[in-house]
């Protein structure tokens, strides 16, 4: 089985639920943990372009990605979630954090047990991907050392200079909705690493991936741990899990 922890409201439904229905149709056993165990909701912003005005079609999700979390929402694992104190690393062979960045991401990226859940999970040698503000979530799981897990490894996660363009254009009338904390997601990362410099960047995100187009996504795989920037990713990222599944 294969977890996917999910705040109450305000994930991403791209980095969720793309990856989910890959997983799903490949065969996998996906499961879902949310703060109380009740059912999660998507940031809405970002499945129905409210209060984005002309950056609407720039910015919210997909097509592809408003139908596969449709498709998500239906399904009877998603309805019923684990509670993040009932999850343990033992009960699963791999897990997927997604990222988003509205305010009720906070309790998940903040949350000990998952991070405790992140951690075990690298520990015992399982794959762990982690996309987006996913990443801050697993960089702030630590060791027995007091370090961050991702300590050691390479990663990737949201780009300075993404969080800080969605956050400029949008800012006077959408205040610090894009800046889910002053520091940026990029920043801190690099400041739980041994070195700034295993943080990778990739090429410039210009376009979204699909399956027919891979190439346009980027991820950074470091042993059983994978890594990605944005919903553009999403594919590539799923498929780069799956292959270590």
């Amino acid at each position: 089985m294969l977890l996917i922890p999910l705040p109450a409201t305000d994930f991403d439904p791209s980095e969720a639920a793309l990856p989910w229905r890959l997983l799903r149709r490949s065969g996998a056993d996906v499961r879902f943990a949310t703060p109380a165990g009740r059912p999660a909701s998507a940031d809405f912003r970002m499945l129905t372009g409210a209060g984005l005005g002309a950056l609407k079609g720039l910015l919210m999700a997909r097509a592809d990605a408003r139908e596969a979390y449709a498709e998500m929402e239906r399904a009877p694992e998603f309805q019923k979630p684990l509670s993040y104190v009932d999850v343990r690393a033992r009960d699963f062979s791999a897990a997927l954090l997604p990222g988003g960045h509205a305010p009720g991401m906070r309790i998940y990226l903040e949350s000990r047990e998952l991070q405790t859940f992140a951690r075990e999970i690298l520990a015992a040698g399982k794959p762990l991907g982690a996309i987006c503000h996913g990443v801050l979530l697993a960089a702030r799981a630590r060791d027995a050392a007091g370090r961050s897990i991702l300590y050691e490894r390479r990663t990737t996660a949201l780009l300075k200079s993404q969080e800080l363009l969605a956050w400029n254009l949008t800012r006077l009338w959408l205040g610090d909705y894009y800046r889910t904390y002053p520091v940026s997601v990029e920043d801190e990362v690099k400041s739980l690493l041994k070195s700034p410099a295993q943080f990778e960047r990739g090429p410039a995100p210009l376009g979204r991936d699909s399956l027919e187009r891979l190439d346009r996504g980027f991820v950074v795989r470091d042993g059983r741990f994978v890594s990605a920037r944005w919903p553009g990713d999403a594919h590539r990222f799923a498929t780069e899990l799956m292959q270590l599944l």
